[in-house]
């Protein structure tokens, strides 16, 4: 077992699993949310689906238990953080939002502890100087689902230290990531290329070029995609997917990143994907059932 603590800000789809990979990789592991609803909720699921991995021997009994018990919630953010040696934010992407957060957060952290946000566009400078400990912040992207993606995109910024870069791969390492570097800029590297692709394929849909389920079987049996943009802007959340693009439009100004009318007027109607069960596909349970009409 790691002797180390990591701290997850934030029990959504992203922060539970997170938690879920540090747990399983033996690091004491605490998930912080605003209510006992959503830390509740993250550990049912996070339990859920150890138990899947246990009835497809996946993970032995020892080894569900073991992780299970390294969970831990709480609704304090002082007792999050207090102690722990990594905290990683996951919060909504809202610049104001994550701000007000790592304030509170700076009142209990430890001396020695690296912060980190799970921003996927957000500006990592920004949010840096508003921490107290521009030196120990870094972004780790993770991707969806973060148990079954080792990709991980380590941003660093100007102020970024060495030593923290160098300790955040080692924690990144022990939770078997595979680790891009990249620096601060706009969208970073994989939120980039990942809007530009679902931008266009979503404004090849509205054009009638073809339907959402041929760009996507294109994108995976021509270019070896395991996920085509499609499918994959339903599981990551419409409503996100345009966030970021609206985000990158306006820092960039490229008319790339002009948000597609087909992707506002899904979210508008509440069609956010995978989480609504209306996107680009029917989803049923979690499972894609059949492409929009």
């Amino acid at each position: 077992m790691n002797e180390k603590t990591i701290t997850i800000l934030g029990a959504g789809t992203m922060g539970r699993g997170i938690a879920h990979v540090c747990a399983a990789s033996g690091f004491q592991t605490r998930v912080y949310d605003i209510n006992d609803a959503a830390v509740d909720a993250a550990m049912t699921r996070i339990n859920g689906t150890l138990d899947k991995a246990l009835s497809r021997g996946k993970l032995n009994e020892d080894e569900r238990s073991a992780c299970s018990a390294r969970l831990t919630g709480t609704t304090s953010v002082a007792e999050a953080v207090t102690g722990s040696d990594l905290i990683i934010e996951a919060a909504p992407e809202n610049m104001d939002l994550k701000k007000s957060l790592y304030e509170e957060v700076s009142k209990s952290l430890a001396p020695h502890a690296i912060l980190a946000s799970n921003t996927s566009a957000l500006a990592l400078t920004e949010l840096a100087e508003s921490t107290g400990c521009a030196d120990r912040f870094i972004g780790m992207h993770f991707f969806n689902p973060p148990y079954a993606l080792r990709l991980l995109e380590l941003i660093v910024t100007e102020q970024t230290s060495e030593k923290t870069v160098q300790e955040t791969r080692g924690f990144a390492e022990a939770m078997n990531r595979e680790i891009v570097q990249v620096k601060d800029s706009p969208g970073f590297a994989t939120s980039r290329l990942g809007i530009t692709l679902g931008n266009e394929a979503t404004r090849m849909v509205a054009e009638g070029v073809a339907k959402a389920d041929d760009i996507d079987r294109a994108l995976r049996f021509g270019y070896g995609h395991p996920m085509g943009p499609l499918e994959l802007s339903d599981l990551v959340g419409l409503d996100v997917r345009l966030a970021i693009t609206e985000y990158l439009y306006s820092t960039l100004g490229s008319d790339t990143f002009k948000p597609p009318e087909l992707l506002k007027q899904k979210v508008a109607a509440g069609h956010v994907g995978k989480k609504s069960g209306r996107g680009f596909y029917i989803w049923e349970d979690g499972k894609k059932i059949r492409e929009v009409e």
